[in-house]
């Protein structure tokens, strides 16, 4: 008996997606439960958690290149087996076709972008990122699910924090955030903090700086252009 082979039936079987840790629980108690089979199942019952990732992985890659109607998929950290998008029509018509969602807005695509690589965030820095209120785009978001409250944070009002959920993953058909294509830009832009610091200063989220750079430096070309002006004046 080959360990990938038992994970492949686990996995198949299952009537949700499983972690890994899900399976490896699986293996551990499925001696003790059935102590007439141990034989057989005890030596896969310490099977460690690369052990069962990698059979995961090999898996993964044989359905790939098998070119099946069906794939082995991780998403969020939990794997199940999933149909390819071309086949959609007709399990449609199988499980009873629901009337598709309106895409979502350019707007609401901006905010769902700033609330992947910034989470947690509230509102206001969400505006302070996009220049324009939010409230109906996040309520739109929140409606379709890709995104919830995760948190208050330490500020006046005690504003609500808000991160992506675990659909948002299954929906874009990632593994986790570390997947989110790079998004440099995005990253850099300096906005306040809702949140109030011990010393009452401002503080900025971490930003990437050129080396040797000095932000408090004032800026001595605008110095000078103010007093041009006044000479002028």
């Amino acid at each position: 008996m080959e360990l990938k082979k038992i994970i492949e039936a686990i996995v198949f079987s299952a009537q949700k997606p499983m972690s890994i840790g899900e399976l490896r629980a699986l293996l551990r108690d499925t001696p003790e439960k059935l102590p007439d089979e141990s034989e057989e199942t005890s030596p896969f019952a310490k099977a460690t958690a690369r052990a069962v990732e990698k059979a995961l992985e090999e898996l993964a890659v044989e359905h790939d290149n098998a070119n099946r109607s069906y794939r082995l998929a991780c998403v969020g950290g939990n794997w199940q087996f999933v149909t390819r998008p071309e086949f959609s029509p007709w399990l449609q018509v199988l499980v009873g076709a629901k009337p598709r969602p309106p895409k979502l807005s350019n707007a609401a695509l901006e905010t769902l972008a700033i609330i992947a690589y910034r989470q947690p965030i509230t509102r206001s820095e969400m505006e302070q990122i996009r220049g324009v209120a939010v409230d109906g785009v996040v309520q739109t978001l929140i409606e379709r699910e890709l995104i919830e409250v995760c948190g208050e944070a330490d500020a006046p009002g005690r504003p609500r924090l808000y991160g992506t959920t675990l659909f948002f993953l299954e929906h874009f058909g990632l593994k986790g955030l570390k997947e989110l294509p790079a998004a440099d830009e995005l990253r850099r832009i300096q906005i306040e903090l809702a949140t109030v610091p011990d010393d009452d200063s401002q503080e900025q989220l971490p930003l990437d700086k050129e080396e040797g750079e000095d932000e408090d430096a004032p800026d001595e070309d605008a110095d000078e252009e103010d007093e041009e002006d006044e000479e002028d004046e």
